[in-house]
């Protein structure tokens, strides 16, 4: 079996130069003993009316609105940062590199993982805005109610909260503002907390295509984005969806987790919700300490597969996220608007209980591995991006 680890030979890694990345050998520089992230953690939105259940589920955000508080472990969030590497999109710890995948999506959030890619146009203007708001909610923000292209999410909730479920209409309307909050806290969250992009309220306009999307890969492109932002030696703070990346954590290496209050709940994520009720101990844990776990982390000590039916009872998940588990290995472009990251399942085979190769862009292998990139292109484009340990020139395919 080959593996890539941090002790490999140098040409095992990507040449680009990150700050703030470290040599297990070495241990942390001194620039990193002094970093601490700012995270944001915005609680999810508040529930829902029981009456809008069965439109909830035809969306695909029913199983997400099941979240509860998964409190944030900021020493643990920072400890992941400090191992996470642009270059390749995994982490690199003594056992090989890891990562966070559609798979974990798909059981930690219950989003859809198999679909249309969440993507369209953006456009800045309060007048855009302003009638696609009377379009689907029938009434719009101020100016005031607004932030750039952002809608403040105490207009949302407020909508939300003064809604009359009278008709089918209204229930719709009920269900996009949840949704919306949804993406703009645990899903889709920035660093203000305060607003949502009302770029993704077309794609809410025809309610029963709402559930066709795949909301988990453009989720999970924004837990990317966020990575590679808070490695950079001049990030303060890190976004995005932080639930997903501690839960990740916490299934993948248990031995660092707190004690799971609800262990057959579902989605995953709810196993810790409230975490802190049952064990206030692991709150005020040291950054120190994780990074001391991450460098002596043993083979065994890493589930690599974590959801078998010895770790996970089957019964627990719906029939429609095992319907999707096609594309949870899938090498791929994961798509949020002009968020585009690159699903590097070639180099973490074994979190799909399979033998891991020589990853694309190693070795003698060609380059052409597609990394991240800022733009979308025009329709139907692809958009690549020649890798050899740096950030390479992005060019379109038609």
């Amino acid at each position: 079996m080959t593996m890539v680890r941090d002790s490999d030979p140098p040409r095992w890694r990507a040449s680009r130069t990150v700050r703030f990345r470290f040599e297990l050998s070495n241990g942390p520089s001194p620039l990193l003993k002094s970093r601490m992230l700012t995270c944001n953690h915005p609680l999810p939105p508040d529930r829902y009316n029981e009456r809008v259940e069965d439109h909830l589920r035809i969306t695909g955000f029913y199983h997400a609105s099941q979240i509860g508080i998964v409190q944030c472990q900021k020493a643990l969030v920072n400890a992941l940062i400090e191992r996470w590497h642009p270059e390749t999109h995994t982490f690199h710890l003594p056992i090989g590199e890891c990562a966070v995948t559609l798979e974990d999506v798909a059981m930690i959030l219950g989003l859809p993982t198999d679909g249309l890619p969440v993507t369209g146009m953006t456009m800045s203007s309060y007048e855009a805005l302003e009638a696609e708001c009377l379009l689907q909610f029938g009434v719009a923000p101020r100016m005031s109610d607004c932030r750039s292209s952002c809608i403040k999410l105490t207009w949302l909730r407020d909508l939300k909260e003064n809604l009359q479920l009278i008709d089918d209409i209204s229930i719709q309307r009920y269900v996009r503002c949840h949704i919306m909050l949804l993406i703009g806290t645990i899903l889709f969250g920035d660093k203000s907390g305060a607003g949502v992009h009302w770029k993704f309220l077309p794609l809410l306009r025809d309610f029963g295509s709402i559930g066709q999307y795949s909301w988990g890969a453009a989720c999970l492109a924004h837990l990317y984005r966020a990575l590679c932002r808070a490695s950079r030696f001049n990030c303060k703070e890190i976004d995005g969806p932080l639930t997903l990346l501690l839960c990740w954590a916490w299934i993948r290496m248990p031995y660092l987790s707190p004690l799971p209050r609800e262990p057959r709940s579902f989605p995953l994520a709810n196993r810790w919700r409230n975490w802190e009720r049952g064990d206030r101990r692991f709150r005020y844990l040291k950054l120190a300490h994780f990074r001391k776990s991450f460098d002596e982390l043993q083979e065994g000590q890493f589930v690599w597969v974590a959801y078998a039916v010895d770790r996970v009872d089957p019964n627990i998940i719906p029939p429609e996220i095992y319907m999707q588990s096609v594309v949870w290995s899938a090498t791929v472009p994961l798509v949020s608007f002009e968020c585009v990251e690159w699903h590097a399942t070639d180099r973490f085979r074994r979190q799909f209980g399979l033998v891991q190769g020589l990853p694309r862009g190693i070795g003698p292998e060609p380059a052409g591995s597609f990394i991240h990139s800022d733009c979308t292109g025009k329709a139907g484009s692809i958009i690549k991006s020649d890798y050899t340990g740096q950030a390479g020139s992005l060019r379109k395919t038609d």
